[in-house]
Protein backbone atom coordinates (compact mmCIF):
# COMPACT_ATOMS: atom_id res chain seq x y z
CA UNK A 1 0.00 0.00 0.00
CA UNK A 2 1.20 3.88 -0.70
CA UNK A 3 -0.80 4.96 2.53
CA UNK A 4 1.59 7.79 4.18
CA UNK A 5 3.01 6.40 7.37
CA UNK A 6 1.40 8.53 9.81
CA UNK A 7 -2.01 7.51 8.20
CA UNK A 8 -0.66 4.02 8.41
CA UNK A 9 0.14 4.06 12.46
CA UNK A 10 -3.33 5.99 12.91
CA UNK A 11 -5.36 3.23 11.05
CA UNK A 12 -3.22 0.38 12.91
CA UNK A 13 -3.98 1.94 15.77
CA UNK A 14 -7.15 2.39 15.40
CA UNK A 15 -7.51 -1.63 14.73
CA UNK A 16 -5.95 -2.64 17.24
CA UNK A 17 -8.22 -0.64 19.81
CA UNK A 18 -11.33 -2.04 18.14
CA UNK A 19 -9.82 -5.68 18.74
CA UNK A 20 -8.54 -4.80 22.24
CA UNK A 21 -12.08 -3.46 22.99
CA UNK A 22 -13.22 -7.35 21.59
CA UNK A 23 -15.69 -5.19 18.76
CA UNK A 24 -16.72 -7.57 16.31
CA UNK A 25 -18.48 -4.51 14.23
CA UNK A 26 -17.06 -1.14 13.88
CA UNK A 27 -16.14 1.14 10.52
CA UNK A 28 -12.86 1.90 8.66
CA UNK A 29 -14.28 4.85 6.18
CA UNK A 30 -17.68 5.82 6.26
CA UNK A 31 -19.17 7.32 2.78
CA UNK A 32 -20.53 10.09 3.14
CA UNK A 33 -23.04 11.88 1.17
CA UNK A 34 -24.23 15.36 1.54
CA UNK A 35 -26.16 15.14 -1.68
CA UNK A 36 -27.53 13.15 -4.34
CA UNK A 37 -27.10 15.95 -6.83
CA UNK A 38 -24.49 15.90 -9.96
CA UNK A 39 -23.15 17.89 -13.06
CA UNK A 40 -22.49 14.88 -14.80
CA UNK A 41 -25.39 12.29 -15.86
CA UNK A 42 -23.04 9.04 -16.30
CA UNK A 43 -24.74 6.19 -17.49
CA UNK A 44 -23.16 3.66 -15.26
CA UNK A 45 -24.23 5.80 -12.13
CA UNK A 46 -27.39 4.67 -9.49
CA UNK A 47 -26.87 7.09 -7.18
CA UNK A 48 -28.38 10.35 -9.31
CA UNK A 49 -32.01 8.69 -10.09
CA UNK A 50 -33.96 10.48 -7.69
CA UNK A 51 -37.09 12.98 -7.98
CA UNK A 52 -35.73 16.75 -8.13
CA UNK A 53 -37.07 17.16 -4.83
CA UNK A 54 -34.26 15.26 -3.42
CA UNK A 55 -31.46 16.20 -5.80
CA UNK A 56 -32.26 19.85 -4.28
CA UNK A 57 -31.48 18.97 -0.75
CA UNK A 58 -27.79 19.37 0.83
CA UNK A 59 -26.89 18.03 3.88
CA UNK A 60 -26.45 20.65 7.21
CA UNK A 61 -22.23 20.55 8.02
CA UNK A 62 -23.64 19.93 12.07
CA UNK A 63 -25.84 16.60 10.65
CA UNK A 64 -22.40 15.44 8.80
CA UNK A 65 -20.13 16.01 11.51
CA UNK A 66 -22.44 14.32 13.95
CA UNK A 67 -22.22 11.50 11.92
CA UNK A 68 -19.12 10.81 11.62
CA UNK A 69 -18.30 11.48 15.23
CA UNK A 70 -21.53 9.50 16.29
CA UNK A 71 -19.76 6.06 14.73
CA UNK A 72 -16.14 6.74 15.20
CA UNK A 73 -14.80 6.42 11.92
CA UNK A 74 -10.97 7.18 11.42
CA UNK A 75 -11.24 8.34 7.60
CA UNK A 76 -14.24 9.77 5.68
CA UNK A 77 -14.97 9.65 2.01
CA UNK A 78 -17.22 12.37 0.97
CA UNK A 79 -19.24 11.67 -2.07
CA UNK A 80 -22.70 12.21 -3.67
CA UNK A 81 -23.53 13.29 -6.36
CA UNK A 82 -20.82 15.97 -6.23
CA UNK A 83 -19.39 17.42 -3.26
CA UNK A 84 -18.44 20.38 -5.29
CA UNK A 85 -22.12 21.42 -5.64
CA UNK A 86 -22.75 21.71 -1.84
CA UNK A 87 -22.11 25.42 -0.92
CA UNK A 88 -20.87 23.86 2.63
CA UNK A 89 -18.44 21.54 1.31
CA UNK A 90 -15.05 23.42 2.34
CA UNK A 91 -16.85 24.17 6.13
CA UNK A 92 -17.61 20.51 6.12
CA UNK A 93 -14.29 19.50 5.37
CA UNK A 94 -12.31 21.53 7.46
CA UNK A 95 -14.61 20.59 10.38
CA UNK A 96 -13.49 16.71 9.70
CA UNK A 97 -10.04 17.83 9.68
CA UNK A 98 -10.18 19.62 12.70
CA UNK A 99 -11.12 16.66 14.32
CA UNK A 100 -7.94 14.87 12.86
CA UNK A 101 -10.34 12.49 10.78
CA UNK A 102 -8.58 11.18 6.91
CA UNK A 103 -10.86 13.17 4.75
CA UNK A 104 -11.12 12.20 0.84
CA UNK A 105 -13.36 14.38 -1.31
CA UNK A 106 -14.42 12.73 -3.97
CA UNK A 107 -15.06 14.50 -7.74
CA UNK A 108 -15.61 14.15 -11.15
CA UNK A 109 -12.95 17.40 -10.94
CA UNK A 110 -14.94 18.48 -14.17
CA UNK A 111 -15.85 21.91 -11.48
CA UNK A 112 -12.71 21.85 -10.05
CA UNK A 113 -10.58 24.90 -11.36
CA UNK A 114 -14.11 27.33 -11.44
CA UNK A 115 -14.44 26.76 -7.36
CA UNK A 116 -10.73 26.09 -5.81
CA UNK A 117 -10.31 29.88 -5.20
CA UNK A 118 -13.32 30.13 -3.50
CA UNK A 119 -13.24 27.42 -1.66
CA UNK A 120 -11.50 27.91 2.23
CA UNK A 121 -9.65 24.94 1.91
CA UNK A 122 -5.92 24.51 2.45
CA UNK A 123 -3.43 21.45 2.24
CA UNK A 124 -3.55 19.25 4.83
CA UNK A 125 -1.87 15.72 5.95
CA UNK A 126 -5.38 15.13 6.65
CA UNK A 127 -6.96 16.05 3.70
CA UNK A 128 -6.89 14.30 -0.14
CA UNK A 129 -8.77 15.14 -3.19
CA UNK A 130 -10.15 11.63 -4.89
CA UNK A 131 -10.71 11.94 -8.59
CA UNK A 132 -12.53 9.74 -10.75
CA UNK A 133 -10.69 8.90 -13.80
CA UNK A 134 -12.58 6.17 -15.48
CA UNK A 135 -9.57 5.62 -18.66
CA UNK A 136 -7.80 8.15 -20.75
CA UNK A 137 -9.68 10.29 -22.72
CA UNK A 138 -12.22 8.77 -25.06
CA UNK A 139 -13.35 5.84 -22.56
CA UNK A 140 -13.49 8.68 -19.68
CA UNK A 141 -15.45 10.83 -21.87
CA UNK A 142 -17.59 7.88 -22.65
CA UNK A 143 -18.18 6.99 -19.04
CA UNK A 144 -19.38 10.44 -17.66
CA UNK A 145 -20.93 11.15 -21.44
CA UNK A 146 -19.42 14.26 -21.83
CA UNK A 147 -16.86 15.05 -24.42
CA UNK A 148 -14.26 17.58 -22.84
CA UNK A 149 -14.22 16.35 -19.43
CA UNK A 150 -11.20 14.03 -19.36
CA UNK A 151 -8.98 17.11 -20.53
CA UNK A 152 -10.44 19.32 -17.60
CA UNK A 153 -9.77 16.66 -15.38
CA UNK A 154 -5.87 16.28 -16.15
CA UNK A 155 -6.00 20.47 -15.94
CA UNK A 156 -7.52 20.23 -12.38
CA UNK A 157 -5.09 17.82 -11.18
CA UNK A 158 -2.32 19.74 -12.57
CA UNK A 159 -3.16 22.80 -10.70
CA UNK A 160 -4.79 20.45 -7.36
CA UNK A 161 -0.73 19.38 -7.17
CA UNK A 162 0.47 23.17 -8.02
CA UNK A 163 -1.11 24.12 -5.26
CA UNK A 164 0.41 21.34 -2.51
CA UNK A 165 -2.80 19.47 -2.17
CA UNK A 166 -2.61 15.85 -2.05
CA UNK A 167 -4.56 14.07 -5.09
CA UNK A 168 -5.74 10.40 -4.78
CA UNK A 169 -7.62 8.45 -8.09
CA UNK A 170 -10.19 6.38 -8.18
CA UNK A 171 -10.98 4.21 -11.69
CA UNK A 172 -13.92 2.21 -12.34
CA UNK A 173 -13.44 -0.97 -14.43
CA UNK A 174 -16.30 -1.55 -16.68
CA UNK A 175 -16.71 -5.48 -19.25
CA UNK A 176 -15.45 -2.73 -22.16
CA UNK A 177 -12.26 -2.56 -20.71
CA UNK A 178 -8.87 -4.66 -21.19
CA UNK A 179 -5.78 -5.58 -19.63
CA UNK A 180 -4.53 -2.61 -21.73
CA UNK A 181 -7.13 0.52 -20.95
CA UNK A 182 -6.27 -0.32 -17.19
CA UNK A 183 -2.43 -0.64 -17.76
CA UNK A 184 -2.73 2.60 -20.14
CA UNK A 185 -4.60 4.86 -17.62
CA UNK A 186 -3.06 3.96 -14.46
CA UNK A 187 0.27 4.40 -16.08
CA UNK A 188 -1.20 7.85 -16.57
CA UNK A 189 -2.25 8.53 -13.55
CA UNK A 190 0.89 7.49 -12.02
CA UNK A 191 3.92 8.83 -14.19
CA UNK A 192 2.44 11.55 -16.44
CA UNK A 193 0.31 13.43 -13.73
CA UNK A 194 1.62 11.78 -10.79
CA UNK A 195 -1.49 11.35 -8.33
CA UNK A 196 -0.09 10.22 -4.73
CA UNK A 197 -2.28 6.75 -4.85
CA UNK A 198 -4.96 4.98 -7.24
CA UNK A 199 -7.45 3.07 -6.74
CA UNK A 200 -9.31 0.66 -8.76
CA UNK A 201 -12.51 -1.78 -8.49
CA UNK A 202 -14.91 -3.07 -10.84
CA UNK A 203 -18.12 -1.78 -11.42
CA UNK A 204 -21.17 -2.46 -9.39
CA UNK A 205 -24.28 -3.60 -11.38
CA UNK A 206 -26.87 -0.54 -9.78
CA UNK A 207 -30.74 -1.85 -10.81
CA UNK A 208 -31.18 2.42 -11.58
CA UNK A 209 -28.18 2.94 -13.69
CA UNK A 210 -29.44 3.83 -17.61
CA UNK A 211 -26.86 1.68 -18.93
CA UNK A 212 -27.07 -2.25 -17.46
CA UNK A 213 -24.74 -3.84 -20.32
CA UNK A 214 -21.31 -2.99 -19.21
CA UNK A 215 -21.47 -4.35 -15.89
CA UNK A 216 -18.28 -7.31 -15.56
CA UNK A 217 -18.70 -10.66 -13.78
CA UNK A 218 -16.60 -12.14 -11.11
CA UNK A 219 -14.75 -14.26 -13.55
CA UNK A 220 -14.31 -11.49 -16.25
CA UNK A 221 -13.06 -9.06 -13.46
CA UNK A 222 -10.66 -12.17 -12.39
CA UNK A 223 -8.66 -12.43 -15.85
CA UNK A 224 -8.79 -8.97 -16.44
CA UNK A 225 -6.77 -7.91 -13.14
CA UNK A 226 -4.84 -11.12 -13.54
CA UNK A 227 -3.65 -10.10 -17.12
CA UNK A 228 -3.52 -5.98 -16.20
CA UNK A 229 -1.68 -7.18 -13.00
CA UNK A 230 0.87 -9.56 -15.11
CA UNK A 231 4.71 -8.54 -15.26
CA UNK A 232 5.02 -7.06 -12.17
CA UNK A 233 2.54 -3.82 -12.75
CA UNK A 234 0.56 -3.57 -9.46
CA UNK A 235 4.21 -3.22 -7.74
CA UNK A 236 5.51 -0.17 -9.66
CA UNK A 237 1.93 1.46 -9.78
CA UNK A 238 0.99 3.48 -6.28
CA UNK A 239 -1.79 1.64 -5.48
CA UNK A 240 -3.93 2.89 -2.29
CA UNK A 241 -5.24 -1.56 -1.76
CA UNK A 242 -3.87 -4.17 0.54
CA UNK A 243 -2.00 -6.85 -0.92
CA UNK A 244 -4.59 -9.10 -0.31
CA UNK A 245 -7.52 -7.26 -1.97
CA UNK A 246 -5.17 -6.99 -5.42
CA UNK A 247 -4.97 -10.83 -4.65
CA UNK A 248 -8.50 -10.95 -4.49
CA UNK A 249 -9.13 -9.02 -7.92
CA UNK A 250 -6.69 -11.84 -9.58
CA UNK A 251 -8.82 -14.20 -8.26
CA UNK A 252 -5.88 -15.89 -6.38
CA UNK A 253 -8.04 -15.74 -2.75
CA UNK A 254 -11.71 -15.07 -2.21
CA UNK A 255 -12.90 -13.29 0.69
CA UNK A 256 -16.60 -12.73 2.05
CA UNK A 257 -18.08 -9.20 1.97
CA UNK A 258 -17.05 -6.80 5.18
CA UNK A 259 -20.32 -4.03 4.42
CA UNK A 260 -20.41 -2.89 7.85
CA UNK A 261 -16.36 -2.00 7.38
CA UNK A 262 -17.43 1.04 4.97
CA UNK A 263 -21.03 1.98 6.49
CA UNK A 264 -22.44 4.69 4.84
CA UNK A 265 -24.62 7.58 5.54
CA UNK A 266 -26.77 10.17 3.40
CA UNK A 267 -29.70 12.62 3.39
CA UNK A 268 -31.76 9.66 4.73
CA UNK A 269 -29.97 7.93 7.28
CA UNK A 270 -27.40 5.19 8.10
CA UNK A 271 -28.29 3.23 4.36
CA UNK A 272 -28.46 -0.41 4.72
CA UNK A 273 -26.68 -2.83 4.24
CA UNK A 274 -23.92 -0.82 2.29
CA UNK A 275 -23.92 2.28 0.23
CA UNK A 276 -24.36 0.11 -3.20
CA UNK A 277 -27.35 -1.63 -1.86
CA UNK A 278 -30.58 0.44 -0.74
CA UNK A 279 -32.43 -2.03 1.96
CA UNK A 280 -33.72 0.64 4.35
CA UNK A 281 -32.09 3.02 6.50
CA UNK A 282 -31.24 3.57 10.40
CA UNK A 283 -31.58 6.87 12.32
CA UNK A 284 -27.94 5.81 13.82
CA UNK A 285 -25.11 3.93 13.76
CA UNK A 286 -26.11 1.81 16.50
CA UNK A 287 -29.30 1.24 14.47
CA UNK A 288 -27.91 0.34 11.47
CA UNK A 289 -25.19 -2.49 13.03
CA UNK A 290 -27.69 -3.92 15.62
CA UNK A 291 -30.70 -4.13 13.03
CA UNK A 292 -29.04 -5.03 9.91
CA UNK A 293 -28.93 -9.05 8.82
CA UNK A 294 -25.56 -8.69 7.92
CA UNK A 295 -25.37 -12.71 7.02
CA UNK A 296 -28.07 -12.00 4.62
CA UNK A 297 -24.99 -10.46 2.19
CA UNK A 298 -22.78 -11.48 -0.19
CA UNK A 299 -22.50 -13.56 -3.05
CA UNK A 300 -23.87 -16.23 -2.62
CA UNK A 301 -26.50 -15.24 -0.28
CA UNK A 302 -28.12 -12.25 -2.13
CA UNK A 303 -28.23 -12.23 -5.62
CA UNK A 304 -27.62 -8.50 -6.16
CA UNK A 305 -24.04 -9.41 -4.37
CA UNK A 306 -23.04 -11.98 -7.45
CA UNK A 307 -21.24 -9.88 -9.59
CA UNK A 308 -20.23 -7.20 -6.85
CA UNK A 309 -15.93 -7.14 -6.21
CA UNK A 310 -16.37 -3.36 -5.33
CA UNK A 311 -13.62 -2.59 -2.91
CA UNK A 312 -16.34 -1.02 -0.40
CA UNK A 313 -16.81 -4.62 0.83
CA UNK A 314 -13.94 -6.78 0.28
CA UNK A 315 -10.95 -4.52 1.26
CA UNK A 316 -11.87 -4.38 4.59
CA UNK A 317 -11.94 -7.98 4.75
CA UNK A 318 -8.43 -7.89 3.23
CA UNK A 319 -7.34 -5.22 5.51
CA UNK A 320 -8.70 -7.21 8.84
CA UNK A 321 -7.13 -10.42 7.16
CA UNK A 322 -4.19 -8.52 6.87
CA UNK A 323 -4.28 -7.57 10.65
CA UNK A 324 -4.65 -10.79 11.33
CA UNK A 325 -1.18 -12.66 9.78
CA UNK A 326 2.07 -11.22 10.67
CA UNK A 327 3.15 -12.60 7.23
CA UNK A 328 0.50 -10.32 5.43
CA UNK A 329 1.24 -7.03 7.67
CA UNK A 330 4.83 -7.76 6.43
CA UNK A 331 3.86 -7.92 3.01
CA UNK A 332 1.87 -4.95 3.15
CA UNK A 333 4.44 -2.76 5.10
CA UNK A 334 7.15 -3.81 1.91
CA UNK A 335 4.22 -2.65 -0.78
CA UNK A 336 2.77 -6.37 -1.48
Amino acid sequence: MNMPLHQSLRIARYLMAQKLKRRDKFPLIVELEPLFACNLGCPGCGKIQHPASVLKQRMPVEQAVAAIEECGAPMVSIAGGEPLMHPDIDTMVNELVRRKKYVFLCTNAALLRKKIDKLDLAPSKYFAFAVHVDGMRERHDAAVDKEGVFDEVVEAVRELKSRGFRVTSNTTVFNTDTPATVIEVLDYLNDDLRVDEMMVSPAYAYEKAPDQDHFPGVEESRELFRKAFADGNRKRWRLNHSPLFLDFLEGKVDFGCTAWGVPSYSLFGWQKPCYLMNDGYAETYRELIETTDWERYGRGRDPRCANCMAHCGYEPTAVLATLGSVRESLRAARGG
